[in-house]
């Protein structure tokens, strides 16, 4: 009796051993489930917030285009402005240097 007693104890060790080593690798299986399910979510989450940080750096580059391109046109017009005023100033004097630079040119010094 003792002997089958004994049997029996192993034996249900034996079967509580594999229960255990069951129910680790129904954990483990489950936490590596979770672990990749985390990881592509994690990985989703990245390409949304790069679109997100990408579309934003388009419109801030698309405004500051665009305003450039206000920048340039305004500063042509300046530009424009500052040299028609220059030859407006060169075109009223010019006679007096050229009248100027005669009287200089022809008058002889001792």
């Amino acid at each position: 009796m003792e002997s089958s007693r004994g049997q029996g104890g192993i034996q249900q060790l034996l079967a509580a051993e594999q229960e255990a080593q069951h129910i680790v690798n129904t954990a483990r299986n489950a936490k590596m489930a979770r672990l990749k399910q985390a990881k592509e979510e994690a990985e989703k989450e990245i390409v949304e917030y790069r679109a997100q940080v990408e579309k934003e750096f388009q419109r801030k580059l698309a405004e500051s285009s665009g305003d450039s391109g206000a920048n340039v046109k305004r500063l042509e017009k300046e530009t424009e402005a500052k040299i028609d005023h220059l030859k407006n100033e060169a075109a009223r004097i010019s006679d007096d240097v050229v009248q100027m630079l005669l009287k200089h040119v022809t008058t002889v010094k001792n």
